[in-house]
């Protein structure tokens, strides 16, 4: 306990520094995620927990950040003294009651995000406090030169111009296989953040922005790539989503394509999903078991513009036979019962925000979910308030029976 309690950061909210969190708060959050198994039975998805990390927290000591902003900021003045801790999209459970959670690529496009440094964050939801603890984090760099073109930094530490990272799989022996909407590629990173390989392309897929710098005509569309990247129970497969429709295919249904990671490269088999109407998007996308996918869909919507906002399962079997993943809808999220008010909420809860681009298993019924809040630009609780990161768990009316190797 002590080493870990030594590691941890404070939050620091524009212009000052507060003070970190408190031993008995830790110790609360890593009393782990056996909280949440057993008590009642609910009939409907129902909040269990809430937690939120406030829209200004940065990383002390860091690096200014935000100098390539433009547009409305919500009052939060560029630029940034320090690198925010924000647009969380994607998470990984250590099974500790800590959980690895991956910055995306910072504010919004390869143009403004030249100074906003990829990170992997070490974060704690305390539940009984709805406060998030901030443990630490590591830099994602390439100082092997596994990248053969130039980067934005001399350093060789990646940033937000280089590549647009969206999702992540924490492996057994700690590295991280991580899912970037650039190429789209697939990243394999050591435990310190390392890259330990050159990016895995995708063969005919290529996003604008690597268009733009080889020449190939682009397949897919801007910030379409993986956004989401599920492991196997055995973790000798992991299965990336694209966000978006690869040119030629139907409109509505995204490609999910197996990779070998002990090989490094695809094994050709292919599957589809279809979204409720083209003009959606997914958020994320996890294992539930060999065969079952966990996936959020979602509108573009906030605040009262937010319609579609959901966690389905998705089935590789094709029990129909229509070329399709077979789904379920699991939660609809803009109604989830609330009936303890948590986070001072009314009896339903809404999750009511533009991008949410997380969700983990934390057991057999019960699941968490985070946004992404596009610090500074998403308001999706309040107009011209920068929205938080907010934590929420969802107890669910049964169990997901989930494969208990992909359990913590």
């Amino acid at each position: 306990m002590s080493g870990l309690m030594r590691r941890i950061i404070s939050s620091r909210p524009l212009g000052r520094v507060v003070a970190g969190t408190s031993a008995l708060a830790l110790v609360l959050t890593l009393a782990g995620n056996a909280s949440f198994a057993g008590g009642p039975k609910v009939s409907t998805p129902t909040l269990t927990g809430f937690a939120a990390l406030p829209a200004a927290t940065f990383v002390p000591g860091s690096e200014p950040s935000g100098s390539l902003v433009t547009g409305n900021t919500n009052g939060y003045a560029t630029p940034f003294a320090d690198q925010p801790i924000q647009g969380f999209s994607g998470i990984a459970d250590n099974g500790d009651g800590t959980f690895d959670v991956l910055s995306d690529n910072g504010y919004g496009n390869i143009t403004n995000s030249a100074d906003f440094l990829l990170r992997v964050h070490r974060l704690a939801p305390v539940f009984t406090t709805g406060a998030v603890d901030v443990l630490g984090g590591i830099n994602l760099t390439d100082p092997a030169g596994h990248v053969s073109w130039e980067l934005t930094r001399e350093d060789r530490v990646l940033t937000g111009a280089d590549f647009d990272v969206e999702s992540i799989v924490k492996a057994a022996d700690g590295t991280y296989w991580i899912g970037d909407e650039f190429g789209p590629y697939l990243l394999h990173f050591d435990r310190a953040g390392r890259l330990l390989s050159a990016p895995v392309p995708l063969d005919g897929v290529v996003a604008p922005e690597t268009a733009a710098r080889t020449g190939v005509p682009a397949t897919l569309g801007s910030s379409k790539g993986f956004e989401g990247l599920a492991a196997s129970p055995d973790g000798r497969r992991l299965y990336a989503m694209l966000e978006g429709t690869v040119t030629g295919d139907t409109a509505g249904h995204l490609r999910i394509n197996e990779f070998d990671p002990q090989r490094g490269t695809y094994t050709g088999k292919r599957y589809t999903y279809r979204l409720e109407a083209p003009n959606l998007a997914i958020g994320d996308a996890i294992s539930i078991d060999r065969h079952r996918f966990l996936v959020i869909e979602r509108d573009g919507g906030q605040g009262a513009g937010a319609v579609i906002k959901r966690l389905y399962v998705a089935d590789k079997r094709d029990r129909d036979n229509d070329g399709l993943l077979d789904k379920t809808l699991l939660v609809d999220l803009m109604n989830i019962a609330n009936p303890k008010r948590l986070g001072g909420f009314g009896t339903t809860f809404t999750f009511p925000f533009q991008t949410i681009e997380n969700v983990v298993i934390l057991d057999e019924r019960t699941v968490a979910v985070l946004n992404d809040n596009n610090f500074p630009f998403s308001t999706g609780r309040r107009a011209g308030v920068a929205e938080d990161n907010e934590w929420i768990a969802i107890k669910l009316p049964a169990s997901l029976d989930p494969d208990k190797r992909l359990l913590k």
